[in-house]
């Protein structure tokens, strides 16, 4: 009975890995939400007048269960490393990063698994399955510490200078221990944030990515750059400009600030064969329009350098 529960885990973590390769995607994100917004992942961000709405997450690690309605654990018996979205992002970005180095041929440790056969990738894939669903069951069940003051759905007190290109749209009162003020040099970032990660996903950087962005996002960006080597593709992406933006919310809770942006922009997409550098989809010289919400976060009263792209939403 062990060796056939253990079999069907292995059959479920293949179907997992070719789900990861199954379609060719398009830009960062590929069309999809994903990512984690703090205690708000699974509430809409507010309105602006760039996106009235914006779709909820197709994937994130954050679980939908621990909201406001957990009670916070007594003094001293707060949750390890793990039981916080941090820590599950970081083991997200482990696994990722590991499935990108298999997929590429590197093995889970760069190299290791190098030369094995398609039995030491499957067995491998099983590993990972195992460790993350080891490691996810111990989180889920140990208490998990929530703000206080937090009302689902709100939109929180926006910031008083706009930089260039950010509008003030969609803003709602804010509770007074959350509100959080976006000063000019943020919006600034935000742009920049934008236009570097684009350009880092189209050049396959995935260092360049890892390092402007969370864990739990970087691991998404492995899984779409694997994809797409599967593929035999490779996504390029180039002359990124920053249009329009607004503020949709911004706010604190325990050691993280948010700031959600919804940020209109053009750029060059295509998707090229990647043995022969013939154009399989996209026009090289008609700039695609996209508009789409992003959320940064960074470590309480960090700088305007310090934000970190933790999840994207179609509009």
């Amino acid at each position: 009975m062990a060796f056939r529960h253990n079999t069907l885990i292995l059959a479920l973590a293949v179907t997992l890995a070719l789900g990861f390769a199954s379609d060719v995607s398009a830009r960062v994100g590929g069309g999809s939400s994903f990512g984690s917004r703090g205690a708000r992942t699974f509430s809409a961000p507010s309105a602006t007048p760039l996106a009235p709405r914006a779709a909820p997450m197709d994937r994130s690690m954050s679980s939908p269960n621990e909201g406001i309605f957990r009670r916070p654990p007594a003094f001293g018996q707060q949750g390890g490393f793990f039981s916080g979205g941090f820590g599950r992002g970081l083991l997200g970005g482990f696994i990722g990063a590991g499935l990108f180095g298999m997929l590429f041929g590197n093995g889970l440790f760069g190299g290791l698994g190098g030369g094995m056969s398609i039995l030491g990738l499957l067995l491998q894939i099983g590993l990972l399955f195992l460790l993350f669903k080891l490691v996810m069951g111990f989180v889920r069940g140990r208490p998990a510490f929530q703000g206080a003051g937090f009302t689902p759905g709100q939109g929180m007190g926006q910031g008083q200078g706009m930089a260039r290109g950010f509008g003030g749209g969609g803003f709602a009162g804010a509770a007074p221990n959350a509100k959080l003020d976006i000063s000019p040099a943020d919006f600034n970032t935000f742009e920049q944030r934008l236009v570097a990660i684009e350009a880092a996903f189209g050049a396959e950087d995935f260092d360049r990515l890892r390092s402007l962005a969370t864990p739990e996002m970087a691991s998404f960006f492995a899984e779409e750059l694997a994809a797409n080597a599967k593929k035999g593709v490779v996504n390029r992406v180039s002359d990124v400009r920053f249009l329009n933006g607004d503020l949709s919310e911004a706010w604190r809770e325990q050691q993280t600030e948010y700031a959600t942006v919804a940020m209109q922009f053009s750029l060059v997409d295509t998707m090229v064969d990647r043995a022969s550098g013939k154009i399989v989809s996209g026009d090289p010289a008609v700039p695609d329009q996209a508009t789409e919400v992003w959320t940064f976060a960074r470590r309480l009263g960090g700088a305007p350098g310090d934000w970190k792209l933790s999840a994207i939403q179609q509009t």
